[in-house]
């Protein structure tokens, strides 16, 4: 069990081993890459159906046993099925397991960039009171770090607070809208024209 979260945390966070091409960092997290997804899935996929069924809900008794699950549920899912109405069903357990973690202070046995990550799926909920949670705890999150530290959680404050506007806007988020089978309203469609739309 120890291995296998430690094998999640490695991959997400860590520096590839040598011989292994793939991106790491802020390259592995933003850039779409299906290579990356198929990588993902051939790792990770059995691991993150478990996650989905609650196989793996012991993990969640440790921070980083926690994060791994959420990772799981948050991050994995969404580069297996990509544009796929599948990425979402994570969400709801993912998000519950931030907030209880959350209530327990787990989040501060980890490091920032892993911090950034529990919190991630309070950003992606189509929730507004969840999305104000979020800019909160980035906001604090700032204000507790320093150097590239500080630079990072900045950076995620800034997407936090980008995430709530469209939430506050349209109490979802339109880009998903195609992919979940919904329609569009006209300010909507007017919204996805825009670059960067979420």
């Amino acid at each position: 069990m120890d291995e296998q979260i430690e094998q999640i945390l490695d991959f997400w966070f860590g520096e590839p081993p040598e011989g292994e091409e793939r991106p790491s960092g802020h390259e592995l997290w933003w850039q779409k890459s299906a290579r990356v997804d198929r990588l993902i899935e051939k790792r990770f996929g059995k691991l993150v159906e478990k996650a989905r069924s609650g196989a793996l809900d012991g993990w969640t008794s440790s921070a980083k046993g926690r994060l791994a699950v959420i990772l799981l549920l948050d991050q994995f899912g969404r580069n297996i099925y990509r544009e796929q109405p599948e990425a979402y069903l994570g969400d709801p357990k993912a998000l519950e397991l931030c907030y209880d973690g959350l209530d327990e202070a787990m989040d501060r046995a980890l490091t920032t960039p892993q911090r950034c990550f529990f919190y991630m799926p309070m950003m992606h909920a189509e929730d507004v009171d969840a999305q104000l949670a979020c800019v909160e705890t980035f906001q604090e999150l700032v204000a507790e770090t320093s150097g590239e530290d500080k630079e990072m959680a900045e950076s995620f404050l800034r997407h936090a607070e980008q995430h709530r506007d469209v939430v506050e806007r349209f109490e979802r988020f339109p880009t998903r809208n195609a992919i979940l089978g919904r329609q569009s309203s006209s300010e909507e469609s007017a919204y996805l024209q825009q670059s960067g739309a979420l």
